[in-house]
């Protein structure tokens, strides 16, 4: 793990976008870390190690500053999202972000202050309003996808997911003898236009396809999402939109996932189906996930805390590593972001992989970051010995 003010050699080197220039000074990108609860700090420090790697060889700088949040912070401060996270946060050009979650809160529905009201209200306070998933598969995992191979091939596509309204944050009422409850599901033409317009963007750069998932059938705000997008679609002609309804969707997604190219979906119904959606590479601990809004950008994998497997070093850190990408991508550097991808499939195509992947013939956690931040920096050699790969150590020669 990182101390609190480590600086490493990996920035941006001037490369940047509308709503994605850093603040920090030209020495490089200021990154908030927020380890959170289970596995979070061993798959972020994984992450870290890549970028330290992406600096190393582009000749990057990133400068790392550490923040509690979760059921760490609750115990550490009794609150689950401290001042001082919150305003490091506002103050970085991004945040690298674990996991949230333990089970003494998860199986306590009594409990007032819970990990997950800290993930909220981040996400509220820094208007953090679309939640970015990738989904995609590598052929070396089919074997491990609860799909058939012929509905693997080709899969590709986005997940646009409304991140700070809907019933989530609705007002939420309980009757006095705790036998009726109610969550208000509320949505503006605002909110929905901003996503709207972020995933058009997406699909004019993908395969010109946007599929907006509602269920307007029945739902007064989804018939307004329906609306909405049907009026901002001019404006990308270019883009074919068409709509299912969310069970439809839900059933699409296995029967034939490779039709879709960029989801845009509420925020319930991203949640679900985007958790539906990651088991298609064959390991929940494989997927990344960007949420943006108008201030910075926060990235993580989509896995939870997983407490069962903390300290043990074996959980999956790639879907941290690529969550480490797609923050690259987000200052333009498209590049080095390729460079980490191009790192994972080898390791994958490898099988250095962790225990989920392999529960035989596994590597543990911080090995699985070893190999490859060192593919990335260009430190592992062109002929692999694979029986001197030492576990908890990359040793290739």
């Amino acid at each position: 793990m990182q101390d609190a003010n480590h600086h490493s050699t990996s920035s941006q080197s001037g490369a940047s976008q509308p709503g994605h220039s850093p603040r920090g000074d030209a020495g490089g990108l200021k990154i908030a870390v927020i380890n959170g609860d289970g596995i979070g700090p061993e798959v972020t420090a994984q992450a870290i190690k890549v970028l330290d790697a992406v600096g190393e060889r582009f000749g990057h700088k990133f400068h790392y500053s550490h923040g509690l949040m979760g059921a760490d912070a609750i115990d550490k401060t009794g609150n689950p999202l401290p001042d001082a996270t919150l305003e490091l946060c506002g103050q970085s050009d991004a945040i690298l972000f674990g996991a949230i979650g333990h089970p003494k809160y998860d199986n306590d529905p009594t409990a007032k202050v819970r990990p997950e009201q800290g993930l909220l209200k981040l996400r509220k306070s820094l208007q953090l309003f679309a939640n970015i998933r990738p989904v995609n598969t590598y052929p070396s995992l089919h074997h491990l996808s609860p799909l058939k191979q012929d509905r693997l091939e080709d899969v590709d596509f986005v997940i646009y997911r409304e991140l700070t309204g809907g019933i989530y944050f609705g007002k939420k009422e309980l009757s006095a003898d705790g036998s009726e409850a109610s969550d208000l599901c509320a949505y503006n033409r605002s909110e929905i236009e901003r996503i709207a317009h972020l995933a058009f963007q997406a699909a004019q750069q993908r395969r010109k396809k946007l599929t907006l998932v509602d269920k307007a059938n029945v739902l007064e705000t989804s018939r307004l999402w329906r609306k909405v997008v049907q009026d901002v679609a001019p404006s990308y002609a270019d883009v074919a939109v068409d709509f299912l309804f969310v069970d439809n969707a839900a059933m699409q997604i296995i029967v034939n996932p490779k039709q879709f190219d960029v989801m845009l979906t509420e925020n319930m119904f991203g949640d679900i189906i985007s958790d539906e959606a990651s088991v298609i590479s064959g390991s929940l601990g494989m997927l990344p996930s960007a949420s943006v809004g108008t201030h910075t950008a926060m990235f993580e994998p989509i896995h939870g805390s997983y407490p069962q497997a903390a300290g043990k070093d074996i959980a999956n850190p790639v879907g941290s590593i690529l969550s480490a990408a797609m923050l690259l991508d987000y200052f333009n550097l498209y590049e080095e972001a390729t460079s980490v991808r191009n790192a994972v499939k080898w390791a994958l195509d490898s099988k250095f992989v962790t225990k989920d992947i392999d529960p035989i013939n596994y590597y543990f956690t911080s090995t699985v970051g070893d190999l490859i931040s060192d593919y990335v920096a260009g430190r592992v050699p062109n002929d692999i010995n694979q029986l001197n790969v030492e576990l908890r150590k990359s040793t290739l020669i």
